[in-house]
């Protein structure tokens, strides 16, 4: 790549509004990085960040500030973001003004999750690494595709001094490294149905003939039927659910952004509640953020029926990519986490790597501490 001719864009703080218009000029961005997020995470402070470049907004971030335990200095976190142009090849232009200007808000650090995709591997691939004991790593097979583009971000924050956060399994502190999607553009319903394995298409056909309803949830009690569920879910699964509190805050930050931004699906097989999800979109970019499931009547396959939808909805509504989220790297047959990615891999989709998360110390010494803090906390 050849450096841009363009001049450097300089950082400034913009507002929500600035921030949300810079946003729907793109194709789609992380929710993680919408202003709404920042009501969202009120335990942290929160900055909208523009590039601008000739006073046009050029690329956008949304920043969150945790303070270390008896400090003024603060870690700037940028989750799945900046919004920038990660193609070009002098990041250097975007990555300092952004770094200068977080140090003088506090930071002693950032860290930052690049949307930039680095591998992909099909459900095929993955199918059969699971089968074979000899691969116990999804990193171990050849990808079905490399990204230049990814590869040379990679290169450039190693050159930049950023340090790679990514831990064994993709699941670092913040946001996982490999996610599993399924590629929307140009595929209609039948083609994505065609897609999944056996046992997804017998299992929508089952929940379908049991007669499993779908429905979207509109008001504040279908929320709370989702939270029930998910904290059942929870107990069954030995997670610790978030409160119904946080779930609110999210529903009515996301939904007063945009209308479309959020939703909750509800599966109800007669008058029981089988399953519920949420999903978010972004643009072109939707994501299944939240399910539960009931422990009883899992014959009627509550889970699979609530998922058909969410994807045909995404299809509707001119999505190009559907979004699993977060699986792990590892395909040990032993593996605990090996159900959840079978259970993802036979939607048909794909398994894809990111860039992962980067820090970059802006005071050492903080820096340092604040790394055992956290080794501490566990």
């Amino acid at each position: 790549m050849t450096p841009s001719p363009l001049a450097p864009p300089a950082v400034r703080t913009i507002t929500p509004a600035e921030h949300l218009a810079f946003l729907r000029t793109r194709t789609s961005a992380s929710f993680l990085q919408t202003p709404a997020w920042a009501q969202v995470k009120k335990e942290w402070v929160a900055e909208s960040l523009g590039w601008v470049r000739d006073g046009e907004v050029v690329g956008a971030a949304l920043v969150l500030y945790r303070r270390i335990p008896r400090s003024s200095r603060s870690l700037a976190y940028l989750p799945e973001g900046p919004v920038i142009d990660w193609a070009d090849g002098d990041l250097a232009a975007w990555l300092e003004p952004l770094a200068a200007h977080l140090k003088k808000q506090g930071a002693f650090g950032i860290r930052i999750g690049p949307p930039v995709v680095t591998r992909r591997w099909s459900a095929a691939q993955v199918k059969e690494g699971i089968a074979d004991d000899a691969v116990t790593s999804l990193t171990s097979l050849p990808p079905t595709e490399r990204s230049q583009t990814g590869a040379a971000v990679v290169s450039q924050l190693r050159e930049l001094g950023w340090r790679c956060q990514n831990v064994a399994g993709g699941f670092a502190a913040g946001q996982p490294q490999y996610n599993f999607q399924i590629p929307l553009a140009g595929r209609t319903e039948d083609d994505v149905l065609a897609a999944m394995n056996q046992l997804w298409r017998r299992n929508i056909k089952k929940a379908t003939k049991a007669g499993v309803v779908v429905t979207l949830g509109k008001e504040a009690d279908d929320l709370a039927a989702f939270h029930a569920l998910y904290v059942q879910t929870a107990e069954r699964d030995h997670f610790t659910p978030r409160p119904l509190s946080y779930f609110r805050t999210m529903y009515d930050a996301l939904a007063a952004e945009d209308p479309d931004r959020i939703r909750v699906y509800l599966a109800h097989h007669e008058d029981d509640l089988v399953a519920a999800t949420i999903a978010i979109q972004v643009g072109t970019h939707a994501w299944y953020s939240y399910g539960a499931s009931s422990t009883e009547k899992r014959e009627v396959r509550g889970s699979n029926a609530v998922q058909w939808q969410m994807i045909r909805d995404a299809l509707a509504a001119g999505a190009e990519v559907y979004d699993l989220r977060g699986i792990t790297d590892t395909l040990a047959s032993d593996d605990p986490h090996v159900g959840l990615i079978q259970f993802k891999v036979g939607t048909g989709g794909e398994a894809v790597e990111y860039a992962g998360e980067w820090d970059l110390p802006l005071n050492r010494a903080l820096y340092k501490a604040f790394q055992i803090y956290l080794a501490r906390r566990g």
